[in-house]
């Protein structure tokens, strides 16, 4: 398989995915615990727009080939991950993401798959990888993209107050506040409108409260 460099976006989405699957985000549920949760996990991340080398599930059956000392490498590598979006100085983020990407056999310039008879910079990963070595080849990728072409203060922790998860914004105005929208997003606008209706509640209680005789 190979990482376009044009490719950051997806491969910044995944590395939001993977290090948002941790027991800590999810209260004591890792949403990778065994090798068929990563299997899955490849499923729904791996496609990406204009496939890869025609096969959009070659991460996923590097996934099916892992083992549990790739599940062990995959929990490290999303540790490491973490620590880059939790710690964004730009330097940093640039040695580590480089370190992520030692998978790579050097980048090349190869078909285009969503453009025929164009070609396109790319990082093939090395013969003989695993998903391990995949996976931090894209989250290498993407941090490295995300901070030459948005810059370093794109990433940050989910502002949710009671999600410890953290993202990378791709978006294109940057203000993307939560590490899921779907679901952190939904929880605080809950809250936000119950908080609203016992306000108002407590309001109309106090206003229709007779009042004491002097």
């Amino acid at each position: 398989m190979q990482v376009a460099l044009d490719d950051y976006v997806w491969a910044a989405g995944i590395a939001t995915e993977l290090v948002n699957t941790t027991a800590e985000v999810w209260r004591g549920a890792d949403r990778l615990p065994d090798l068929a949760a990563l299997v899955a996990f490849t499923e729904q991340h791996g496609h990406r727009p204009g496939g890869d080398d025609g096969d959009p599930g070659a991460l996923a059956e590097l996934a099916r080939h892992g083992r549990i000392s790739d599940l062990h490498a995959v929990h490290a590598l999303r540790t490491t991950v973490r620590d880059l979006i939790d710690h964004p100085g730009r330097d940093r983020l640039i040695a580590g993401a480089t370190r992520l990407t030692s998978s790579a056999q050097g980048a090349t310039l190869m078909p285009d798959p969503a453009h025929k008879g164009r070609v396109r910079w790319a990082v093939p990963l090395r013969d003989g990888a695993t998903i391990a070595d995949a996976l931090s080849l894209i989250c290498g990728m993407g941090i490295l993209g995300v901070v030459h072409t948005l810059g370093e203060r794109r990433f940050r922790p989910c502002t949710a107050p009671t999600c410890r998860g953290a993202f990378i914004d791709t978006t294109r105005p940057g203000s993307r506040r939560y590490c899921m929208p779907g679901l952190c997003g939904n929880r605080v606008n809950v809250a936000n409108h119950r908080a609203r209706q016992v306000g108002q509640a407590h309001r109309a209680a106090t206003r229709d409260r007779p009042t004491s005789p002097e």
